[in-house]
C-alpha cells in the first residue's frame, strides 16, 4: 500500500461504514482515470467489503486495490471484459442470486459508458437484482468542465470513439458538422493524428483537447479544428496519452440561441413583426424561423 493512502482507507471506513450495502447487489464503481487520489471514500469502502470484484483487467485492478491497501486473493477477482462480458455476466448474476455483493470496475473511469459493463448491468436488471452506482471520475465530464463549451441548456452529445476506418470516420465527421451542440470525442494515441486530419474539415469550429487528464503531464488546449493536426505535429509528446476532446457548439447554434433571447426580450415591448425584424438584425438568423418562434411564444408554446 502507498503510505499516502493509509489514512484514506481509514477515512473511508469511518465515513461510509455506517451506510447500508444490500446483499445480492452489483456495485458499479468508478475508478480514477489517472490520478489515484480521485477515488471516492465510498468506493474504497465498497471495494473492501464486497465478496468479489469483477473487472476489465484483473492485473490492473489488483494493482489498484493494493495501492489503496486492499489485498484480495486472485480468486476474488472476476475477469469481465468486452470479449467475455455476456458469459461472465451470467456468473456474476449467479453469485448475486446467492446473496453475494459484487463490485464492477473497468480499467479507468466510470464503467458501462465507453468501457465494458453495460451488458453486465442489463443482465443484472433482467434477473430482477439491484444495481448500485458509485459515481466518480469520468473523462467525459472532466473534459466538459474545462472546455467552457456547453450552452445554457446544458445539452451535449457523447460520440465516443469515431470509426477506425478512414471512410467511415470521415462520414462521421460530416455528421458532426451538422450537430449544433457540443460533442465529446474519445481517442487513443495511435489514432489521434488521423482524427485530427479528419476534423480539419470543420475549419474554425473550436475544439478543446484534453490529453492525459488528471495525470502528471495533463494538457488542455482550445484551438480551431483546422489547427489541431499542426498542433500535434509541433511536438511529438502531444500525440502521446489518452485523449478526451470537446467539439464546441457551432457558430450557427450560438447565433440561433442569441436570436431567441433577443426575440423574447423584444416581444415584451413590441408587436411580433417589429420584434422579429429587430431580432434578426441584432443577432442574425432566419426571419422565418424567428417569426414561427415568436408566434409560439405569443400563443404560450
Amino acid at each position: 500500500m502507498s503510505a499516502s493512502f493509509a489514512s484514506a482507507l481509514t477515512a473511508a471506513r469511518d465515513a461510509a461504514g455506517s451506510q447500508h450495502y444490500p446483499q445480492g447487489a452489483l456495485y458499479v464503481v468508478a475508478t480514477p482515470i489517472g490520478n489515484l487520489a480521485d477515488i471516492s471514500l465510498r468506493a474504497l469502502h465498497v471495494l473492501e467489503i464486497v465478496d468479489a470484484v469483477a473487472c476489465e483487467d484483473t492485473r490492473h485492478t489488483q494493482q489498484l486495490l493494493r495501492a489503496y491497501g486492499i489485498d484480495r486473493p486472485n480468486g476474488q477477482l472476476i475477469a469481465l471484459h468486452q470479449h467475455n462480458e455476456a458469459e461472465a455476466a451470467q456468473l456474476v448474476v449467479q453469485r448475486l442470486q446467492a446473496g453475494q455483493r459484487i463490485a464492477y470496475a473497468s480499467d479507468a473511469g466510470t464503467p458501462a459508458v465507453s468501457d465494458p459493463g453495460a451488458r453486465l448491468v442489463a443482465a443484472v436488471h433482467a434477473a430482477g437484482l439491484r444495481v448500485v452506482p458509485l459515481p466518480g471520475a469520468s473523462s467525459v465530464i472532466a473534459a466538459l468542465s474545462v472546455a467552457g463549451a456547453v450552452a445554457d441548456d446544458g445539452a451535449f452529445v457523447f460520440a465516443g470513439f469515431l470509426p477506425a476506418k478512414a471512410g467511415e470516420r470521415d462520414a462521421a465527421v460530416q455528421l458532426l458538422a451538422q450537430e449544433p451542440r457540443a460533442v465529446v470525442l474519445l481517442e487513443a494515441p495511435h489514432r489521434i493524428e488521423a482524427l485530427a486530419r479528419a476534423l480539419a474539415v470543420l475549419g474554425e469550429r473550436p475544439l478543446t483537447v484534453g490529453r492525459e487528464l488528471t495525470k502528471q503531464f495533463e494538457q488542455v488546449q482550445t484551438l480551431a479544428c483546422a489547427a489541431f493536426a499542426g498542433w500535434l505535429e509541433a511536438d511529438p509528446q502531444r500525440s502521446r496519452g489518452e485523449f478526451a476532446l470537446v467539439l464546441h457548439p457551432s457558430v450557427q447554434a450560438v447565433q440561433a440561441d442569441d436570436g431567441m433571447r433577443v426575440l423574447e426580450l423584444l416581444l415584451k415591448e413590441l408587436p411580433v413583426k417589429s420584434a422579429v425584424k429587430l431580432a434578426a438584425e441584432i443577432a442574425g438568423g432566419s426571419r422565418n424561423e424567428l417569426y414561427e418562434a415568436a408566434l409560439k411564444l405569443k400563443n404560450g408554446g
